[in-house]
C-alpha cells in the first residue's frame, strides 16, 4: 500500500531523474531514492549513460549499509539482465532492500515484468505506483517508451502561431520588426524542447525560406550533439546556408537526388551526411525517415518544418505529440498556414494543456496511436 510520502519520494525519483535529459540517451531517464529503515533518506542517484552506472545503482553507493532493510523508490522498473552494466534488481537484493516502490513496468515487451518478479522471487515487497504515478512516469520516458517499441523516435512537432493561424507575419510587418512574433520566453522553451531532443526535423522549405540555424541554444550540457535532419528530395540545399556553414558532423539530409554529384561531394565534405531517401505520398517517405533515425538510436525527433511536410506529418500519421505557440498577434491575411488544408482530425488530439511564457500562450496535446 502507498502512503502520502512513497508519492512524494516516487516524485523525487522523477525530479532526479530529470537531471539526466540529454545526458542519459538511449537510455530512459531514471532516478532513484533509498529511505532507511527509520524512514529518513539516505541515497539519492540519476543515471547518466557515460556513468555507465543506472541510478539504482548510484543510490545504493550512496546510502552504503543504511538501505539495508529500507525502501527503495524508482520511477522505472529496476533491470533484471546484464548489457553494459550488471542487473539492478541483483544488486537491490544483495543490499538488503525491503521494498521496492516502482513508477512503471519496463515498457520493453520482451522483459516487463521480469524486473519485478526477480525481487518478489527474492521475498522484497514490490509496489507499482498508483495511475497517476504510472502516467507521470509513463510522460517522463515518452520518448523512450515510443523508441523501445516501434523502433522509431517519439516525434513532437512544435510550430508556432498567430492568433489567426499563420506561421508567419506578412512582409510588410516583418520589415518593420525583428522576423520573430513570439516571445523571449517561448523561443527560451523551444531551445529546451531542442535540447530535450535528440534529433530536429525539417524541410528544404523551411531552410530556404527562413535560413535557420536549428541549433540546441539552451546552454545545457548534453552527451550527443543535437542531429538536425533536413528533408530535401533534389538537394537543394545552399552550401553558404547558416546551418551547412555551422555543420559539426551534426547534419544528416535525406534526398532522392544523386549522392555523386559535385554538390553532393561539396556538402559532404562539408560535414553534411547524405542518405538516400525512399519516396513516399509527396515526397520522402516519412516512415522510413523515422526508421533510419531509430537505427541510430534516436529516441525523440522534435519536428519544426512549414506547412508541407506539417501536413505530411500529421496525415501520414508520425506524430506523437503537438506543441503550438500561440502568440497575441494577427497575420491579417493569409500567409503561411500551418497546413495546407489536409485533412486531419481534431479530435485525435488528447491530454490536452495550456501553458504561458510571456505574452504568447503554448498548448500541448497528444495524438492517439494507430490502432493497426
Amino acid at each position: 500500500m502507498m502512503e502520502s510520502i512513497d508519492r512524494q519520494r516516487l516524485q523525487l525519483a522523477n525530479s532526479l531523474a530529470l537531471k539526466g535529459v540529454a545526458l542519459a540517451s538511449p537510455n530512459p531517464l531514471v532516478g532513484c531514492v533509498i529511505a532507511a529503515a527509520d524512514g529518513n533518506v539516505v541515497g539519492e542517484g540519476f543515471h547518466q549513460y557515460e556513468w555507465r552506472d543506472h541510478a539504482e545503482i548510484v543510490a545504493l553507493k550512496s546510502a552504503g549499509e543504511k538501505s539495508r532493510g529500507g525502501n527503495l523508490y524508482v520511477n522505472l522498473e529496476p533491470c533484471n539482465h546484464t548489457g553494459r552494466t550488471g542487473p539492478c534488481s541483483r544488486a537491490i537484493i544483495n543490499a538488503g532492500i525491503k521494498r521496492v516502490f516502482v513508477g512503471m513496468r519496463d515498457p520493453n515487451p520482451k522483459v516487463t515484468g521480469n524486473g519485478i518478479q526477480a525481487l518478489e522471487a527474492a521475498g522484497i515487497e514490490v509496489i507499482l505506483a498508483h495511475q497517476e504515478e504510472q502516467i507521470a512516469a509513463q510522460r517522463l520516458n515518452e520518448t523512450f517508451c515510443h523508441w523501445i517499441q516501434t523502433g522509431r523516435p517519439f516525434v513532437t512537432l512544435k510550430s508556432a502561431l498567430t492568433l489567426d493561424g499563420q506561421m508567419a507575419l506578412p512582409n510588410e510587418q516583418k520589415a518593420k520588426k525583428n522576423s520573430w512574433f513570439t516571445s523571449e520566453r517561448s523561443r527560451a522553451e523551444v531551445h529546451r524542447l531542442r535540447h530535450a531532443s535528440d534529433a530536429v526535423v525539417t524541410g528544404i522549405g523551411t531552410i530556404l525560406a527562413d535560413n535557420p540555424l536549428l541549433s540546441d541554444r539552451s546552454g545545457l550540457p548534453r552527451r550527443r550533439r543535437l542531429l538536425r535532419v533536413i528533408l530535401d528530395s533534389q538537394l537543394r540545399l545552399p552550401i553558404k546556408s547558416r546551418i551547412v556553414q555551422s555543420s559539426d558532423d551534426d547534419i544528416l539530409v535525406f534526398t532522392r537526388a544523386s549522392l555523386k554529384s559535385a554538390k553532393a561531394k561539396r556538402l559532404q565534405q562539408r560535414g553534411v551526411e547524405l542518405v538516400r531517401a525512399k519516396s513516399g505520398r509527396g515526397g520522402i517517405d516519412l516512415r522510413a525517415v523515422l526508421d533510419e533515425l531509430g537505427r541510430r538510436d534516436l529516441l525523440g525527433a522534435l519536428l519544426e518544418a512549414g506547412t508541407a511536410l506539417n501536413s505530411a506529418a500529421l496525415t501520414g500519421k508520425v506524430v506523437q505529440k503537438l506543441i503550438l505557440f500561440y502568440a497575441p498577434k494577427f497575420a491579417g491575411s493569409p500567409t503561411v498556414p500551418f497546413t495546407d488544408g489536409a485533412k486531419f482530425a481534431m479530435e485525435s488530439i488528447h491530454s490536452v494543456s495550456l501553458e504561458q511564457f510571456g505574452p504568447d500562450f503554448c498548448i500541448k496535446g497528444y495524438v492517439r496511436a494507430e490502432t493497426t
